[in-house]
């Protein structure tokens, strides 16, 4: 375990919520994953949450109470399908999720921006990670849930909202493959300096979680350290419906 993660609060002083999604973020391999994300840019978390638990957030989508707003991507030019960014206070499983997760990231996000020679680094604990995204007018919550029916996509993208950006998201399957949806592949692409991108698809089960790079992330090269761009998108969704939870880091303006 990393020393992020080494210092966080005994689980038996923190509220049931965040007790449970601590006690299973600390379940899994970190070191592996930070490895794998270290490695490729992206790493699964296998079934971070329960099918039962899936169904209950992706249940959330119709009531407008819980979101700030709601995005069609075809007005946009994203894609086609929709979603919505959560309000504060989030939903009781997303906040504690991502209070839990983001310890465990942040020193391997610390050890990204050295190598990288970005000068920011980031806090131990989430809270004081939002604590100064607010100092910089970023107030508005990221966390989002995301629909798509049949013949919907998700465009490559980054979301990056604002100066202060996390450089790790993570994006939680709700609908369960082959059941519930056909097709609606998660897909990464990094962008190589003078090279040819390279793709990779993703393959989550109902419940899994994939950790991955927002923007850059750095590789060793012949020369030294370069960057890598790194973007992520949904292929077309052939039938069904798929629900999906992003939990981004980093606050809004």
């Amino acid at each position: 375990m990393n020393d992020a993660a080494s210092r966080l609060p005994a689980s038996a002083t923190l509220p049931t919520e965040v007790r449970a999604a601590e006690d299973r973020a600390a379940a899994y391999d970190w070191p592996a994953i930070t490895g794998e994300l270290d490695g490729f840019g992206c790493a699964i978390l296998p079934s971070l949450l329960a099918a039962d638990e899936c169904r209950a957030i992706a249940a959330l989508y119709p009531d407008e109470s819980r979101f700030r707003s709601r995005v069609v991507m075809g007005r946009h030019g994203f894609g086609k399908g929709e979603y919505r960014y959560f309000n504060y206070p989030l939903p009781d499983p997303v906040g504690a999720l991502r209070t839990a997760i983001y310890p465990r990231l942040a020193g391997l996000a610390n050890r990204w921006n050295e190598r990288m020679g970005i000068g920011e680094r980031y806090p131990v604990d989430h809270a004081s990670y939002l604590a100064r995204c607010r100092e910089a007018g970023q107030t508005r919550p990221t966390p989002l849930l995301l629909q798509y029916g049949p013949g919907d996509y998700n465009c490559l993208h980054q979301d990056l909202y604002g100066d202060l950006v996390f450089p790790i998201q993570v994006a939680i399957l709700l609908s369960k493959p082959g059941e519930d949806f056909t097709g609606g592949e998660f897909v990464l692409t990094e962008q190589r300096p003078r090279m040819q991108s390279r793709a990779e698809v993703v393959p989550l089960r109902q419940g899994d979680a994939v950790a991955f790079a927002v923007h850059h992330r750095p590789m060793q090269g012949t020369r030294g350290v370069y960057r890598v761009n790194m973007r992520h998108g949904v292929s077309r969704l052939r039938s069904g419906r798929r629900h999906c939870l992003g939990i981004i880091f980093h606050d809004a303006p």
